[in-house]
This record gives C-alpha cells, sequence and structure tokens, in this order.
C-alpha cells in the first residue's frame, strides 16, 4: 500500500514555537481539507550533555541539562517532506535539529 501522508514530530523550544508554525505554514504543512496549519503540541522536557565544538555551546562541560520544549506534530504530504525538513531547520535554533518523520498508510484524508 502506497502512503501519501507523514506525521512530522518536531522538538522546539517554548519561544520558537510561532517560527516554526510559520515556516510550517509557508511550505503548505498541516493543510487537511478546507483548513491550513493545523498542529498539535505539547510540553516535553529535553535534556542533552554539552560536547566540545558544539555550536551554540549551551549548558556546562560534564552535566546534563534540562529545558522545557514543546513537541510539535503536523501532518504533510509526503511529496512535501524535504520542503517541509528545510523550512524547519531555517526556522530552528538547534544546531541538529530533532525531526522525525514518520509514513501513515492510513489517514482517511485524501
Amino acid at each position: 500500500m502506497e502512503f501519501q501522508f507523514c506525521k512530522i514530530e518536531i522538538y522546539v523550544p517554548k519561544t520558537h514555537l510561532e517560527p516554526v508554525r510559520k515556516a510550517l505554514q509557508s511550505v503548505d504543512a498541516g493543510h487537511i481539507g478546507n483548513y491550513d496549519s493545523c498542529l498539535s503540541y505539547s510540553e516535553s522536557t529535553g535534556c542533552w550533555r554539552p560536547l566540545k565544538g558544539s555550536h551554540p555551546y549551551n549548558g556546562d562541560e560534564n552535566k546534563l541539562c534540562t529545558a522545557q520544549e514543546y513537541k510539535v506534530e503536523v501532518l504533510c504530504r509526503k511529496e512535501k517532506v524535504d520542503d517541509t525538513i528545510r523550512a524547519i531547520k531555517a526556522a530552528h535554533p538547534y544546531e541538529v535539529p530533532v525531526i522525525n518523520v514518520l509514513p501513515l498508510y492510513r489517514t482517511g484524508l485524501s
């Protein structure tokens, strides 16, 4: 069975929800029927330990850091995945943002 839609999960600091939302809208991610900008987000806690050479360097060496962030979920058509990832990276503050792309085989959407 061929899939048409993907679910994209993004972890983003609370301060950057709006720029990421606008980036998603700019590539038509979250367009479902007669609605656009359809996404959901929930609070999450991210953790990391910075290594030498990371940019921007956030935290203290050899210490585990945590921060509140949002987990954002949005649907997009599979042919728009690459454009969507590029748009997210341009609006996202992380050096390497967490972007998960999951194929959806049965959505009830056409």
